[in-house]
């Protein structure tokens, strides 16, 4: 029997393939992210994905811009106090030097993601590597460098003899170099692994590309597995033995002025994970869903819509840790009172110095 034909010359077994094939489009277009952090896995693809990039392109690019000129303004701030005021012949200033540069390297990727939620990625593939690295390297090197002043605390009070002798500079840069070392090997993937190309009815997107999915999806959960359990419960643990350990030290002596000393540290690196937990809380769950073969939509969008939120809270810290380098630390706060002071001098009728405090200070 001869095939039956549809007025347009075609069988009716080839409009079905094209209606099909165009309805394929259209889900792949609507489940095509635009946030390079989220965790996608391939279950996601029948989820309609709609709803979710919508609210990250309307809540995340105005929260990006905020962050990066906070960020810059407080930790550009503590910088130019170092500059002007400080000198690096103490390893807690070199620790304070570092982790202010990881904060302006994390807040630099910032515009750039702004730019792409808004609507594609514009700037090349080269910049693509170097701004997803950037990201990577900038967060690694920040956590390390909290854990490490944490660690170079505990060792100037619960072993103040013997880290009297090794406390050096030489031990401040060296450790410096071995996080920005460890941060920059951990993030090497981005530059192996991201690249700008363009899927089907959507514009360029900087993700992860080149190779097949299995392997992309294998170093995906690698990321977020070292993000949880090397860069945040590792760090979690050693900050809360190293406290704990000051704690019975400060009780056991009753020296409370060694206290005043750990105290801004303290309160950076609580407030640091306070900032940071929802959002690996969120990051380990996305992972576990995107190894799942089970595919629940409803879950897959709470998970999106709280990794937005949760990542959004994460990246103020980097504008929140200044102020407590100002106005936490008496030493920050007679530096930051000169500075007004000189800058704006009518202000010296309501703000009172007393240099000889002011150098007892940085001494101390």
């Amino acid at each position: 029997m001869p095939d039956m034909e549809s007025s347009t010359g075609q069988s009716p077994t080839m409009d079905i393939i094209d209606e099909n094939f165009f309805d394929f489009l259209e889900i792949f277009k609507m489940n095509v992210t635009y946030d390079p952090r989220s965790v996608v896995g391939t279950d996601e693809i029948l989820c309609n994905k709609s709803n979710v990039n919508k609210f990250g392109s309307a809540f995340n690019p105005a929260f990006f811009y905020v962050n990066f000129l906070l960020s810059y303004l407080g930790n550009g701030l503590v910088l130019y106090i170092i500059y002007k005021y400080e000198k690096l012949n103490t390893v807690t200033n070199i620790f304070l030097l570092n982790l202010v540069l990881s904060n302006i390297l994390f807040a630099t990727s910032l515009p750039f993601w702004a730019k792409y939620h808004q609507s594609e990625w514009i700037f090349g593939n080269v910049l693509c590597k170097m701004v997803s690295s950037a990201y990577f390297i900038g967060f690694y090197s920040s956590i390390l460098f909290l854990t490490l002043m944490t660690f170079d605390r505990y060792l100037a009070v619960v072993h103040a003899v013997a880290a009297s002798k090794s406390r050096k500079r030489s031990y401040a840069f060296i450790s410096s170099a071995v996080v920005w070392c460890i941060s920059i090997i951990a993030s090497m993937k981005e530059l192996v692994l991201q690249n700008v190309w363009k899927p089907p009815l959507n514009g360029l997107v900087c993700e992860e590309s080149g190779y097949p999915e299995f392997t992309m999806a294998f170093w995906r959960l690698v990321t977020y597995y070292q993000q949880v359990l090397v860069f945040f419960l590792l760090p979690l643990l050693m900050v809360t033995y190293c406290y704990t350990s000051i704690t019975i030290r400060i009780l056991s002596t009753r020296m409370k002025d060694k206290f005043r000393a750990i105290k801004l540290i303290f309160v950076i690196i609580f407030t640091f994970f306070i900032c940071w937990t929802p959002y690996n809380i969120v990051i380990l769950l996305h992972a576990i869903q995107s190894s799942s073969s089970e595919v629940d939509c409803a879950y897959s969008d709470k998970l999106d819509y709280a990794l937005f939120v949760t990542r959004n809270i994460a990246y103020l810290y980097c504008c929140i840790s200044p102020v407590f380098y100002t106005f936490v630390g008496k030493k920050f706060q007679s530096h930051f009172k000169r500075l007004l002071v000189k800058k704006i001098p009518c202000l010296g009728r309501h703000i009172s110095l007393n240099s000889q405090s002011t150098r007892s200070t940085s001494q101390n």
